[in-house]
């Protein structure tokens, strides 16, 4: 699969990842098992997934001139992304800390090293010239999110937005957004503290919450529901402005950029054409596969595997 060209601009970390038999309490220390040093981020996460998938991508982001930075470039690139314009500071590689425990679940804290150094002027709007998906999360500066934001609504791209890790945004970068990409507690937070519906609750429930996101701006939203599957708002889709994409069933291993995964996959499904419920299916397969093998970016499936169980 080829698809048109998608930006992705953000974060590339070192995935310092120790398994363990059960995340630690507060105060509380635990024996651990394998320890493993891997490329991450989630920018990074999503463009490699996309790439894997297809997808014709180029990464923006910043990395050490460090070992680190070396793994993350070499990783990143032998995916098949164009790091080009990945930079390289004096500042160290980012790093996020992740405890996986036996049934795959996660605790993650991330340290934002050379990542604090990508700025607005790092976002050229010549390298969105033909794109038709610019992906985002929110592990750099707002500033620089709002940036590419703007460029890539400058030239034509469905903006997707990974509200991740959450923080409130502006309403002008709300306003660039045209795909907001949420799980149930940050869609909460960005609607102010919404009671946001079970996964199984009747369509007029998440019509409602249709109705709040688009009140803020938003009118297309995929939010994720962890083992539940995910829900599709949008109210361009007069016929089914709600759609329930159902969970893809496998054994976890380590689900640890699985939810990366599933924005790369929707990332290279709408640069291919795809509408948003078709992409969201397609991402659930590939999310789910990707929590069957450890790490992150390695464990990232192909687009024969992914087709193999859609």
């Amino acid at each position: 699969m080829t698809t048109a060209k998608i930006v992705v601009a953000g974060s590339l970390n070192a995935d310092l990842t120790i398994y363990c038999e059960r995340l630690p309490s507060p105060g509380e220390t635990v024996h651990g098992n394998d320890f493993a040093v891997n490329p991450g981020g989630k920018s990074a996460n999503q463009a490699v997934a996309a790439a894997r998938l297809g997808g014709n991508v180029t990464l923006i982001g910043a990395v050490g001139a460090d070992p680190n930075g070396d793994m993350l470039v070499a990783s990143t690139a032998g995916a098949g992304v164009d790091v080009s314009h990945v930079a390289r500071v004096p500042e160290p590689t980012g790093v996020a800390v992740i405890s996986v425990d036996a049934s795959g679940e996660n605790s993650i804290i991330i340290s934002a090293g050379a990542n604090g150094t990508l700025a607005p002027d790092h976002i050229d709007p010549a390298l969105f010239a033909g794109a038709a998906v610019v992906s985002l999360c929110l592990e750099v500066s707002l500033a620089t999110v709002q940036a590419a934001a703007q460029a890539g609504h400058d030239a034509g791209a469905t903006v997707l937005l990974n509200l991740s890790p959450y923080a409130p945004i502006a309403q002008e970068l709300a306003a660039l957004t045209d795909v907001l990409l949420v799980n149930a507690h940050e869609g909460s937070q960005f609607l102010g503290g919404y009671d946001m519906p079970a996964a199984d609750s009747p369509a007029v429930a998440w019509q409602d919450a249709l109705e709040e996101f688009a009140r803020h701006g938003l009118h297309k939203v995929l939010l994720t529901l962890g083992s539940e599957g995910s829900v599709v708002l949008d109210s361009s889709n007069t016929a089914a402005p709600v759609v329930r994409i159902a969970p893809t069933t496998v054994d976890a291993v380590d689900t640890t950029g699985a939810g990366d995964a599933f924005t790369g996959a929707v990332a290279a499904r709408l640069a291919a054409g795809d509408a948003l419920a078709e992409a969201a299916r397609f991402a659930s397969v590939a999310a789910a596969l990707a929590a069957t093998r450890k790490g992150t970016q390695t464990a990232y499936p192909t687009a024969a595997e992914v087709a193999a169980r859609v």
